[in-house]
C-alpha cells in the first residue's frame, strides 16, 4: 500500500475514533447522574431551591422551551418540595433579559414575591451552578430544565458539591440537534469543572434566607 493511502487510512481511523470518544461523553454524564432525575413530583425530595436556568425570551415573555421550565418550577414550589426558585440566566444588556420576563410570571402564578430570586449573570450552566453556590449560598436545589438539557446542569451541579436533582420540564419535541450540541457542551463542562473554571462576576452573597425582591434590580 502506497505510503500515502496508509497514512490517511490511520488518520480516518483517528478522526473516527475522536468522534466516537467524543459522543460517548454525554452518555457518560447521563450515566453518572440518572439516579437522581425523578420521574415525578412524588419522587423529588425536598431542597432548597428550584432552579430555572435562562433560555431565549420573545418580545418580553418566556419563550416555550423557558415557560415549560417555570412551570415545573412552580409545581416544586405549590407542592411545597421547594421554598425558593432562583431564576438564573443572561442579563448582560438592557434588551437582553432572561431573567425578569420569568420573574413577572412567577409572580402572576402566585408565587411569593419574597420567594423568587434572581440570578442576572447566569451566562451558561456553568456559571449558573457556580455562582449558585457561591453567591446564593445554596446547598441543595433541584434543577428544571428538559431532557436534553438535564444530564450536564445535574452534572455540574452535582460535581461542584451541590445535593442536586432534577425534574425534566414537560413539553414540545425535542429535535436531533438539541441532542447533538450536548457533545461540545459536555465537554466544555468537563473541562470547566476540573480546571475549576470562575465566572467572571461573583459579587457579594445574596442568600436565599433573605428576601428575594433584593435581587430584582
Amino acid at each position: 500500500m502506497p505510503p500515502i493511502l496508509r497514512f490517511g487510512r490511520i488518520a480516518l481511523i483517528i478522526v473516527l475514533g475522536g468522534i466516537a470518544l467524543a459522543m460517548m461523553v454525554p452518555i457518560f454524564v447521563r450515566v453518572a447522574v440518572d439516579s437522581h432525575i425523578a420521574s415525578s413530583i412524588d419522587d423529588v425530595p425536598v431542597t432548597e431551591a428550584a432552579l430555572v436556568l435562562g433560555a431565549s425570551v420573545f418580545r418580553g415573555s418566556p419563550s416555550p422551551i423557558l415557560a415549560e421550565r417555570a412551570n415545573a418550577a412552580i409545581v416544586l414550589y405549590k407542592s411545597g418540595k421547594v421554598s425558593k426558585i432562583l431564576v438564573t440566566g443572561d442579563n448582560s444588556a438592557l434588551t437582553h433579559d432572561e431573567v425578569t420576563p420569568v420573574r413577572k410570571y412567577l409572580v402572576d402564578a402566585g408565587v411569593a414575591p419574597q420567594d423568587i430570586f434572581l440570578d442576572h449573570a447566569g451566562f451558561d450552566t456553568y456559571s449558573s451552578m457556580y455562582r449558585a453556590r457561591e453567591v446564593f449560598l445554596v446547598h441543595s436545589l433541584t434543577i428544571v430544565t428538559q431532557d436534553f438539557h438535564m444530564p450536564r446542569a445535574l452534572w455540574i451541579a452535582q460535581n461542584l458539591g451541590i445535593d442536586a436533582y432534577g425534574i425534566v420540564a414537560k413539553g414540545g419535541e425535542r429535535s436531533p440537534y438539541d441532542y447533538l450540541r450536548e457533545i461540545p457542551a459536555s465537554i466544555k463542562a468537563i473541562f470547566n469543572v476540573f480546571t475549576h473554571r470562575q465566572p467572571k462576576y461573583l459579587g457579594p452573597a445574596l442568600p436565599l434566607s433573605g428576601n428575594g425582591e433584593e435581587t430584582w434590580y
